[in-house]
């Protein structure tokens, strides 16, 4: 009960950091590249995904800005599944873990 307790308070946490990294990339977008909302999500979603962009970026601060957030993203995505893939390396981890007698 504790394991599946622990595995889907790590699933909650990172739901809610996909959300924060999500918006941050649609209004991001939005606001700096100039797209409209559903195209801003679009390729919020297809960065944070991994994909890669949809739409062409013709501004220089657009640029920066997709540039620094597909950077966001790569390193999201790692921390992301090392936070979901955590309780089960600490599963693995106890179930070999290997009990020593107190030599006292």
């Amino acid at each position: 009960m504790q394991f599946r307790a622990r595995v889907m308070k790590h699933t909650m946490v990172v739901s809610v950091a996909i959300l924060i990294a999500l918006s941050i990339g649609v209004v991001g977008y939005h606001a700096i590249v100039k797209l409209p909302w559903i195209d801003s999500l679009l390729n919020a979603s297809m960065i944070l995904g991994g994909m890669g962009p949809v739409d062409p970026i013709k501004t220089t601060a657009g640029k920066v800005f997709a540039s620094f957030y597909a950077l966001f993203a790569g390193v999201f995505f790692l921390a992301a599944s090392a936070v979901l893939i955590a309780p089960f390396l600490h599963r693995l981890l106890h179930h070999f873990h290997l009990e020593t007698k107190d030599p006292n």
